[in-house]
């Protein structure tokens, strides 16, 4: 397909934009505004539990479904691709790209014929520990059926993209996580949350068992540290029984999502160490995003994690492990290394481009 011609294009899989999320919401807010920018006709599928609602937001335009998640929970999610699903199919796209697979990969059968179909895979969703054994083979069949039925597969990652190699006989195309580098930081924002510059290590991360949470709280007390431990994340049943278990620990604080990136980019600046115990997944957006505030990083040991921060941070596997890098006095990071890996790996505009060339590619 020659390159002058412009795309109908559209993203299915996420709640929405403007993002009220996080995770592919913040992907497809950068995304589709520069291919919209770039000439193409863009749509995103939304869900109508978004609190802010648009008929088109910066050049792209929102078309709304039903979603009944916050009443039946996760099946809601089946739902609402479902439905996102069938609208898209009067819409002509040339290009449709469906952020993760977990509720879409199974309505494959519905999926305009006439389009390509753009998979980006998100993490291996099965490994994940907070699934009960028949949803992990549920999600482990959602994969194969995305691997089966997409045009071509993304990976966001180095060790997702070798997952599917082993696994699957797919096209695979490695594109990565993007992020935008703070111009400034403000230490306004600690007095909220009664925070000193450089005496409090902070965490960002859905609370769930496979990022970690509780390993870091256990090196915290392990090395006796007074310093706040602040983590940032969503409300979850495991959340409930941490906050619990630690409720006489006072310098373990629980802390709800805050999706201003301007107050967590400061929030991320400001503190002693960001520590990242993320273990499933591909490139996580937090990692990048800490890197992007010049953090200094400790991370769980995995092919993901290295993949992203490579030698810029340091790395642990235990409790143990990571109460004795506390302990010490991290001389690491180079904001300039940092700094050049992002602008190199993971700038958006440049990522823009590949979706745009995998989509001329594949679409010819």
């Amino acid at each position: 397909m020659e390159l002058t011609r412009k795309l109908s294009i559209g993203f299915i899989g996420t709640r929405g934009i403007p993002n009220e999320y996080g995770g592919y919401e913040a992907a497809v807010q950068e995304l589709a505004p520069r291919l919209a920018s770039m000439g193409h006709r863009v749509v995103v599928y939304c869900s109508k539990a978004q609190l802010s609602r648009f008929k088109t937001w910066n050049g792209v335009e929102l078309i709304y479904s039903y979603d009944p998640e916050s009443k039946i929970g996760s099946a809601g999610q089946f739902v609402y691709d479902f439905l996102s699903n069938i609208k898209s199919r009067n819409q002509n796209h040339d290009v449709i790209f469906h952020m993760g697979y977990t509720s879409d990969s199974i309505w494959h059968g519905l999926w305009d014929k006439s389009a390509l179909h753009i998979t980006n895979m998100d993490g291996i969703e099965w490994r994940r520990s907070k699934y009960s054994k028949l949803a992990r083979k549920f999600l482990k069949y959602a994969e194969r059926l995305a691997a089966n039925n997409s045009s071509v597969l993304i990976a966001d990652n180095k060790g997702i993209e070798e997952h599917i190699h082993d696994n699957y006989n797919a096209e695979v195309v490695n594109i990565s996580y993007g992020v935008e580098i703070p111009e400034s930081f403000n230490n306004e924002i600690l007095k909220t949350y009664t925070l000193e510059e450089r005496n409090y290590d902070i965490v960002v991360a859905r609370i769930v068992p496979e990022n970690n949470i509780e390993e870091i709280i256990k090196a915290k007390l392990i090395c006796h540290d007074n310093r706040p431990l602040v983590i940032f994340g969503n409300r979850t049943n495991f959340r409930d029984e941490l906050v619990a278990r630690y409720l006489n620990n006072r310098n373990i604080i629980f802390i709800d999502g805050n999706f201003n990136k301007q107050e967590m980019d400061s929030l991320r600046h400001f503190s002693r160490y960001y520590i990242h115990g993320h273990s499933v997944g591909g490139t996580n957006p937090s990692l990048l995003e800490s890197m992007a505030a010049k953090c200094k990083i400790i991370a769980h040991d995995n092919p993901f994690n290295r993949n992203v921060l490579q030698e810029e941070g340091r790395y642990f596997e235990t409790s143990n492990d990571l109460a004795a890098i506390l302990q010490s006095d991290l001389q690491i990071l180079s904001n300039e290394k940092t700094l050049k890996l992002l602008s190199e790996n993971h700038n958006w505009q440049i990522i823009c481009k590949q979706y745009e060339t995998v989509a001329y590619k594949n679409k010819s």
